[in-house]
């Protein structure tokens, strides 16, 4: 869990983000900009010779857990076969309606173990109604 702020300010955590559920539930229906930074270690590396299965990795934020609609957005990022450590982002605007949640799904098409590090982190701001 990660500690509260002590007092109000720029970047006091609203009460929409479930630490629990890895879930932003907007309060207000309204366009809001959505931010994932993941720092990951990938846990075993592909043996000399083996074939490379696929070192893709999709981040998506999405809207009520439904990927393959419109209602999110999706960076791919090919992972340095030399790599145990990196770091991926995804960012942009969606539409949510009061109520709606908006989480982040890591696609692993790297055929290795991925840990996602501390210090990772996913934000959303309301722009606007």
């Amino acid at each position: 869990p990660h500690p509260q702020p002590e007092r109000e300010g720029m970047f006091h955590r609203g009460s929409g983000l479930n630490l629990t559920s890895g879930q932003y539930t907007a309060p207000i229906a309204g366009y809001y900009t959505f931010t994932a930074t993941l720092h990951i270690v990938r846990r075993q590396q592909r043996r000399k010779g083996q074939p490379c299965r696929g070192n893709r990795l999709r981040v998506l934020i999405c809207v009520q857990s439904y990927c393959q609609h419109n209602s999110n957005l999706e960076t791919v990022s090919q992972l340095e076969s030399a790599s145990d450590l990196f770091t991926i982002s995804v960012t942009g605007v969606l539409y949510l309606q009061a109520g709606q949640y908006a989480s982040v799904f890591v696609d692993n098409a790297a055929g290795s173990p991925l840990i996602i590090q501390s210090g990772s982190d996913f934000s959303a701001i309301l722009l606007g109604v």
